[in-house]
């Protein structure tokens, strides 16, 4: 049996990640805010099982992790997927803003890191941070979530650093535009339809088009498989060659 923990799996990347893992034989545990749509995700597979919970301080996230070992017995894998973004630049940005920011985006990956590293070090196991390609080169008018993500990076490099001789792998995927949720509601801060923000952000990439959650999917299950054993410490961006 292997176990997968799955953060922000109510909708978008997270829920195309839980549903990947579980339809290649992993029991997942989903966790997310929203138990209605988490309802949906677990209504796919049985090897799902829900959590739906806020995760903002280290008590929370040892509930969780905790609360997956009860049910399973063990972790094989951590993919941190939960995130945000609040635009501003560094003069727009409210302490308030920044605060949940980086801790959404890297406050709580550090700690269900740490809450998991035990049972994940048993099972030489292995991590998947979901970062973003912004958290590699930047972007406008979001200095929160830029840094909050490159933080996530470094989080990856070093943790990957430091465990990779007890068996443990840690590696983050960068995505640029991903069709989610997320990307729906930036399209709407900005007053635009949905449909030409899409039109508009697939120009700006050089296939042409913004990615599928189950892109993504697909590739966290494969840096978790063992044709992956020897990545470890890596950065993998999915952006249609926005970043060449």
């Amino acid at each position: 049996m292997s176990v997968v923990l799955v953060t922000g799996a109510s909708s978008g990347i997270g829920a195309a990640i839980a549903i990947a893992f579980a339809e290649n034989s992993w029991d997942v545990m989903a966790a997310g805010r929203d138990e209605g749509r988490l309802e949906e995700v677990a209504d796919v597979s049985e090897r799902i099982v829900t959590w739906a919970g806020e995760l903002s301080s280290s008590e929370e996230c040892d509930e969780l992790v905790a609360d997956t070992i009860d049910e399973f017995g063990e972790i094989d894998c951590l993919v941190n997927n939960a995130g945000i973004i609040i635009r501003g630049n560094a003069a727009d940005t409210s302490d308030d803003d920044w605060r949940e920011t980086m801790t959404v985006n890297l406050d709580v990956p550090f700690f269900l890191s740490r809450a998991a590293l035990p049972y994940l070090l048993r099972a030489e196991g292995s991590i998947v941070n979901i970062a973003s390609d912004w958290g590699l080169r930047g972007g406008e008018r979001a200095v929160a979530y830029c840094a909050s993500k490159g933080g996530l990076v470094l989080l990856t490099r070093a943790m990957a650093r430091d465990h990779a001789r007890a068996g443990l792998r840690v590696n983050a995927i960068c995505p640029g535009d991903v069709d989610t949720p997320m990307l729906a509601a930036e399209a709407e801060a900005e007053g635009m339809d949905i449909e030409d923000y899409m039109e508009e952000a697939s120009e700006s990439v050089p296939s042409g088009r913004v990615a599928e959650p189950e892109e993504v999917a697909a590739l966290a299950l494969f840096l978790a498989s063992d044709a992956a054993t020897h990545i470890n410490g890596t950065t993998v961006a999915i952006d249609g060659g926005g970043g060449a």
